[in-house]
C-alpha cells in the first residue's frame, strides 16, 4: 500500500515501492473488495480495450466506509490500447475526486504494471500514456491523503462492469448516489465479501 500526504510524503514513499505490491504468492492472499476506513472514499477504476489499439472505454466507482455507492462513471474514449484505457480511467477518477472535494481517497485498480509506473514515477516512451501519467502525478499531490493499491480482477468486478458499460455509452455518463442496475448485484457481493473473513476472500497464487 502506498500512501500520499502531499508531494513530500509521496516522494519519500515511492523510494520503497515494494510496499505497494506483493511479489510472492505462495500462500492465500485477499482478492475481494475491501471497504475504506471511516471518512475515506474509495475509487475502483478500470479500462477496457477490444483488440490491439481497438475500441476502448473507461469506468469506475466511488464508495464510502459503509460500501455505499457515491458516484460512478463510464465513457468511450475512442481507439486506445489497454494501458491507455487504464490510465484514462484513473485520470478521470482523480478529476472527479477534485470536483467532489474528497480529501481522503483510496485508489485501487487491477493493472499492476501501471500502478508500479505511477508509484515509481517512471518515464515511458509512449507520449500519450506519458501525458496521462504526468496529469495523474499533478493531481495526486492535491489530495490531502491518498493510498494506491493493486487488487486482482476478481475484486475489481464493479469497476470492470462500468468500463464495459462505457462501450455502450454514446457520451460520458456519471451516476450519483444511485448506481445503475447492472452493478447492483456485484456491489452487494462486494459488501458481503468484505464482511466475511472466510475463504471466499482468499485465492491461491503461485
Amino acid at each position: 500500500m502506498l500512501a500520499f500526504t502531499k508531494i513530500l510524503r509521496f516522494e519519500k514513499l515511492i523510494q520503497n515501492p515494494v510496499c505497494l505490491f506483493r511479489s510472492l504468492h505462495k500462500e492465500p492472499i485477499p482478492v475481494a473488495w475491501e471497504k475504506p476506513k471511516i471518512g475515506w472514499t474509495k475509487l475502483n477504476f478500470d479500462g477496457s480495450s477490444k483488440g490491439k489499439a481497438g475500441k476502448a472505454s473507461i469506468g469506475g466507482l466511488f464508495r464510502n466506509h459503509k460500501a455505499d455507492f457515491l458516484l460512478g462513471y463510464a465513457e468511450p474514449i475512442g481507439r486506445a490500447n489497454s494501458i491507455i484505457a487504464e490510465l484514462a480511467a484513473l485520470r478521470r477518477g482523480l478529476e472527479l475526486v477534485l470536483e467532489n472535494g474528497w480529501s481522503d481517497v483510496w485508489l485501487e485498480g487491477d493493472a499492476k504494471t501501471l500502478l508500479q509506473i505511477i508509484a515509481q514515477r517512471r518515464q515511458i516512451r509512449c507520449a500519450e500514456a506519458q501525458r496521462h501519467i504526468s496529469h495523474i502525478n499533478l493531481i495526486i499531490p492535491e489530495i490531502n491523503n491518498c493510498i494506491l493499491t493493486h487488487i486482482y480482477r476478481e475484486g475489481n468486478r464493479a469497476a470492470d462492469k462500468f468500463a464495459q458499460m462505457g462501450h455502450l455509452c454514446g457520451k460520458p455518463q456519471v451516476w450519483q448516489h444511485i448506481p445503475p442496475n447492472q452493478v447492483l448485484s456485484i456491489m452487494h457481493e462486494d459488501a458481503e465479501d468484505d464482511e466475511s473473513c472466510g475463504d471466499s476472500r482468499l485465492k491461491k497464487r503461485h
